[in-house]
């Protein structure tokens, strides 16, 4: 049973594998082709682009593990290729988790003006060393999970785990550490994530009652962009802890209950990364307006499928203050 089901998470993490990397290589292609227009980087593009790139590499690495898993059922293959591998999916695992932390920190701090200088100054130092931050990130999550290489047991096939070094050994230390990895992996950039969430949700609310009081309610505020700013990043949070829930309760399940559905965690993060890339895409109208123009003009090579095409929205002469996404 516990085969078949592998069989049907490997089938499923291929379909994600290729819409998450189509998504996310349509997000680097188009970020390259701005990039070649404006000749500069601005500080979301240069995370969305390290996201991207992180989400891609462990979609990669994480779905030629499981083949290599379903290949090998016996293990024949050494130990230490598939610990060195896990190493590298949970690392970008990591990275993905905090790249999408920084990002939601970046827009609150667009959105959001504090009284606050001290932190006003850390948030403009955080923000000048942008691409200094997204490479240090896979540098502390390679560093959280060098322990991997010790704690992850190279031999433990049986014939109820046949999987091939992945289990945690039944340890107190092996316990700490996972413990910490998930702390720092998930739990942390979850609560920078929730407070940036409820930072941008008060100053809608507080920025929505002093637009209806300028108008006496003779017509409903109009955010322009940056509704579409604060609804994508609304999203990315709202995604995130509904990803962070499922990921600590099958942690939980393999470090407690000891169940062999490490798999599980690989299919979910699939999903995660996929559905963050779309709600990038949405969230970045360059990038939306684009991906709809495209999709249309293939429509286009195909009458039979017309009604299948997606209006574009024309650009409005007028709107009011933007936020640069």
């Amino acid at each position: 049973m516990y085969g078949t089901n592998k069989l049907a998470l490997w089938v499923m993490t291929g379909l994600l594998a290729v819409t998450t990397i189509f998504f996310n290589v349509y997000i680097f292609l188009t970020s390259l082709w701005n990039y070649k227009q404006k000749k500069k980087w601005s500080p979301s593009e240069t995370i969305i682009l390290a996201l991207s790139v992180a989400s891609v590499a462990h979609q990669l690495v994480c779905y030629f593990w499981m083949t290599m898993d379903e290949v090998d059922s016996k293990c024949h293959i050494a130990g230490m290729p598939y610990s060195i591998m896990l190493l590298v999916i949970y690392s970008l695992k990591f990275t993905i988790m905090w790249d999408t932390g920084f990002l939601t920190f970046y827009y609150s701090t667009k959105l959001v003006n504090t009284p606050n200088q001290c932190y006003t100054h850390i948030q403009a130092v955080i923000l000048k060393h942008v691409i200094l931050a997204v490479c240090f990130i896979p540098v502390c999550g390679l560093g959280t999970c060098m322990p991997m290489l010790v704690v992850f047991h190279p031999d433990n096939y049986t014939a109820t785990n046949s999987d091939c070094g992945v289990l945690l050994p039944d340890t107190f230390s092996g316990k700490i550490y996972e413990a910490t990895y998930l702390l720092l992996a998930d739990v942390l950039p979850g609560v920078l994530m929730v407070k940036c969430c409820i930072s941008i949700s008060v100053h809608l609310a507080i920025h929505l009652r002093h637009m209806k009081a300028s108008t006496n309610g003779a017509h409903g505020p109009k955010l322009g962009s940056q509704m579409r700013v604060i609804q994508m990043a609304l999203s990315l949070v709202a995604v995130f802890i509904l990803f962070l829930v499922i990921d600590l309760y099958v942690n939980y399940q393999i470090s407690v209950n000891h169940e062999n559905i490490i798999v599980l965690t690989f299919f979910f993060t699939s999903i995660y990364t996929t559905a963050t890339a779309m709600v990038l895409i949405y969230g970045k109208k360059t990038f939306w307006k684009s991906l709809i123009h495209e999709y249309n003009v293939c429509l286009d090579e195909y009458p039979c499928l017309s009604c299948l095409k997606v209006p574009e929205q024309k650009d409005k002469p007028s709107t009011p203050a933007k936020v640069k996404t």
